[in-house]
């Protein structure tokens, strides 16, 4: 059972993202971090091995995101501007994703909105792969 002030900081803190963000299969790297409204990262997620079904944005094995922090609030709320690094017009655009945070009695619960996403992210791959992220961060801060 983890408090809302425990998942935000794993939000803001690189070395935590990076640990629990990338779904099962993947490794992040972190190449820069602001934590501020305003703020701006740059990071990769990579396929550990060639044996994997989704195909990454950047490159075969790998997605590398631009991304601006819209709105920190602290214990309730991350705001994101997500963007691909990628030549494939599919994967074109900004996402916005909204993370959100609510104390409840097993501890907090985290909700996800994801808009824009992009054409060339099917639907059940985008659902598994945040799914295996909310895993991964109940993990870290359990």
């Amino acid at each position: 059972m983890s408090s809302p002030r425990t998942i935000y900081k794993a939000f803001v803190d690189p070395k935590a993202l990076v640990s629990w963000l990338p779904p099962k299969g993947m490794i992040g790297h972190i190449y820069e971090f602001d934590a501020r409204n305003g703020g701006a990262y740059r990071m990769s997620l990579t396929y550990v091995g060639t044996d994997h079904s989704t195909i990454g944005k950047t490159s075969e094995h790998a997605d590398v995101v631009q991304g601006r922090f819209l709105e920190l609030v602290p214990d309730e709320r991350v705001v994101q501007l997500v963007e691909f690094e990628s030549e494939d017009p599919a994967f074109a655009g900004t996402m916005t994703m909204t993370w959100s945070l609510a104390a409840v009695p097993e501890g907090t619960e985290v909700t996800i909105v994801c808009e824009n996403v992009p054409e060339g992210i099917r639907q059940d791959d985008h659902a598994a792969g945040l799914s295996s992220s909310l895993e991964n961060l109940a993990a870290f801060t359990e």
